[in-house]
């Protein structure tokens, strides 16, 4: 893993800063335009694990929407398990009035409820959190949305390169850091930062996954 050059390869694009603005006015559009941004982001990804030339894509929008829609599917399926988590959170409440609980015994169900619900959606936050960008490499790899749905490949993915997709999480970590920063500098700053964001992050996806899989021993 190559940590400093998922920051900086966006900068050796002669029209860098016109592809960025570019891609981050198109992500101001409501919802589509979020998910164009994820299938642009994810396409950096696909050109480092075969590697293309690191130049940041040009505009297809009908393209990395379609891919951004299909990344959005495997993401939503892997968060299933956290929205069954969180039912109990949220049904605790009305399900104690209903049944008229006294406030000792409502209480007790309250913490008793928060520590395994709260303690599994940690531990699977942070299993989520590997697993998804080895899901979405698989994906744009493969070009397959069911390569990103095939768990035990993906998992395989991460115990092949668990230093790797750490270091994808503390990128991300980095990224979200980053990104805060263009509400400083007002619009132009968050359309400029989250464009870039997302290229930084397909450039760790893509290099997690070039890692996972030549440790793995797969063309």
């Amino acid at each position: 893993m190559e940590f400093g050059r998922a920051f900086s390869y966006v900068f050796k694009d002669p029209d860098w800063l016109k592809k960025v603005a570019i891609t981050g006015l198109i992500g101001l559009i409501p919802i589509l335009g979020q998910l164009y941004l994820f299938g642009w982001g994810l396409e950096m990804s696909r050109r480092v694990i075969k590697g293309e030339p690191e130049l940041l894509p040009e505009i297809d929008f009908g393209g990395f929407l379609g891919k951004g829609f299909q990344a959005w599917v495997i993401a939503l399926v892997y968060s299933i398990p956290v929205i069954i988590l969180q039912l109990p959170l949220q049904l605790i409440g009305p399900l104690g009035a209903s049944l008229q609980m006294d406030q000792d015994t409502f209480s007790y169900v309250m913490i008793a409820v928060s520590v395994c619900c709260g303690g599994l959606l940690l531990i699977y936050s942070i299993f989520l959190a590997l697993m998804l960008p080895a899901a979405m490499g698989n994906f744009v790899s493969k070009n397959q949305l069911g390569a990103g749905l095939r768990f035990g490949e993906v998992f395989a993915l991460v115990k092949a390169a668990p230093v790797a997709y750490l270091l994808v999480l503390v990128g991300n970590l980095l990224v979200g850091i980053i990104a805060p920063l263009g509400l400083i500098a007002c619009i132009i700053g968050v359309v400029v930062t989250q464009a870039y964001g997302l290229a930084v992050m397909g450039h760790f996806i893509g290099q997690a996954y070039k890692e996972a899989t030549q440790k793995l021993g797969v063309a």
